[in-house]
């Protein structure tokens, strides 16, 4: 048996992060909880987290400014940010991805944190990365 991916769910709203972690626990993830951005630093230092899913809107430091932090600590961990796209202006900010949390339905959310958190960072193990100035010859 696999071991569970670990899942740090980052929200002010109580209610949102119950309904986040019921969601993700039922569907075989491994769940860690913060009200803020201080106790999700807390956390994120003192436990192996595959992925942080953390939303934009809250009071002190908000997703993007926690996100930034997190990304110091463990940059290869990826980082989605749940939220009002108006709000976020459709900019990745320092998170991976950004997901409307009004908009976006539990079987889309939960198909991004599986890719995501499936994904591999960095070059594949035989290949080398091309230059800027390569990719840009080859597009041209």
């Amino acid at each position: 048996m696999r071991p569970k991916k670990v899942i740090l769910c980052v929200d002010d709203n109580e209610q949102d992060l119950s309904v986040l972690k019921f969601m993700l626990a039922t569907n075989g993830y491994k769940v860690l909880s913060a009200i803020n951005g201080q106790e999700a630093i807390g956390i994120f230092a003192e436990n192996l987290v595959d992925l942080v899913l953390a939303d934009f809107s809250m009071p002190q430091m908000n997703g993007d400014q926690l996100v930034m932090k997190l990304k110091q600590i463990a940059a290869h961990v990826p980082m989605i940010l749940l939220g009002d796209p108006q709000k976020m202006n459709g900019e990745l900010h320092g998170a991976d991805a950004l997901v409307g949390k009004k908009n976006c339905s539990s079987q889309e959310l939960l198909e991004r944190i599986k890719v995501m958190s499936a994904r591999k960072r960095g070059p594949r193990k035989g290949v080398q990365r091309m230059q800027q100035g390569a990719e840009l010859a080859v597009a041209s």
